[in-house]
């Protein structure tokens, strides 16, 4: 399955995102290309991870990639222009992430994605990302039976990046009471839990690569959206937040962990959402590839430098390492040894 993904997905992936580069190089307003440059060159394992799942869209992998790639790289664009704005403005924010649901929507008509704010001469970049992922997905008939759901996970999605994006004083609350309108998605979950599961793209990339490869149903995508939202997605993105810990106190920015009332029960928390993947999984076609997926999220995660620094981190890796299968620790310890050995790094 690994041997796949290093000689014909990544080469794969590695192409799509060269020719994204050069569009984006192209941009005449200096932000926008500023912007676009830096999401790409930043975020490269983003579309690498996600295009893994383009092994489940058969021989159709290459439209999978192009895809995941393509829709990866929006959200990475939007991410930095949110991250980067002067006007927070959810309007704004908004419109933007417009794009993000035309892109899981073919048939829609493009829009002016940058009407409420100053820069916009893009020269038709995010358009035209837009546009390749609604001509992959017209493509594919199957992707009827899994549209409803995609478009679901896309909308809460969107609605994540413009609570978390407006000014400090606001986010917060508008987050408990995004919370408070959904409870009956996660009613067992925190708010910030909540957040968490609608952060991932994971749950789009399996239905649609799904869809691509021929085998979705209306029965195997109420499957799979049960089985990647809450726990899967969550998961995913709680890890993420886990190793920013650190570096986000001291950059003052919103980390989803720092809202547990202790160590302890986050611990107790991300055992749960452990446990939770690993069962709803199971149940999938394909067992195997989403539990390497599970295992593998777990594994390289802990496995990040970040997590030595971390006040009570190596009991934290222990004890999730433990809940989460030979796989996780098969993926921790190459991750930690590659990362030892990988360029540039001091071996003194």
């Amino acid at each position: 399955m690994m041997g796949q993904v290093y000689v014909n997905i990544f080469p794969k992936v590695k192409k799509e995102l060269n020719g994204w580069r050069e569009r984006a190089e192209a941009i005449p307003d200096k932000e926008l290309r500023k912007q676009a440059l830096a999401s790409i060159d930043s975020k490269t394992f983003h579309c690498e991870g996600g295009s893994i799942y383009a092994l489940l869209a058969q021989d159709q992998w290459q439209d999978a990639v192009r895809f995941i790639v393509a829709y990866q790289t929006i959200s990475d664009y939007l991410d930095n222009l949110c991250d980067r704005s002067v006007s927070l403005d959810p309007v704004d924010f908004r419109m933007l992430h417009e794009s993000m649901t035309d892109a899981l929507s073919p048939g829609n008509a493009l829009k002016d994605y940058y009407h409420y704010r100053d820069n916009d001469g893009d020269g038709g970049y995010l358009r035209d990302l837009v546009s390749t992922c609604q001509r992959v997905l017209e493509k594919y008939p199957d992707y009827a039976f899994a549209q409803t759901h995609v478009k679901e996970l896309g909308f809460l999605y969107n609605d994540l990046q413009v609570h978390k994006h407006v000014v400090e004083e606001e986010r917060i609350p508008r987050l408990k009471n995004w919370f408070a309108e959904n409870k009956h998605l996660c009613p067992d979950m925190g708010w910030y839990e909540f957040s968490a599961c609608t952060g991932s793209t994971l749950g789009i990339f399996c239905l649609v690569s799904y869809s691509l490869g021929g085998t979705m149903s209306k029965e195997l995508a109420e499957q799979v959206g049960q089985s990647y939202f809450p726990f899967m997605q969550g998961l995913h993105i709680l890890l993420d937040y886990y190793i920013d810990q650190q570096e986000d106190q001291i950059e003052g920015d919103l980390n989803f962990c720092s809202y547990y009332d202790d160590s302890d029960q986050m611990e107790t928390r991300f055992v749960h959402f452990v446990q939770e993947t690993n069962r709803r999984v199971s149940n999938l076609p394909d067992s195997a590839f989403h539990q390497m997926i599970h295992e593998g999220l777990v594994g390289m995660y802990l496995a990040d430098e970040k997590v030595d620094q971390l006040e009570f981190g190596k009991q934290f890796v222990r004890k999730l390492l433990k809940v989460s299968g030979r796989k996780a620790k098969f993926f921790y310890y190459n991750t930690k040894m590659y990362n030892k050995l990988k360029p540039g790094r001091s071996h003194a």
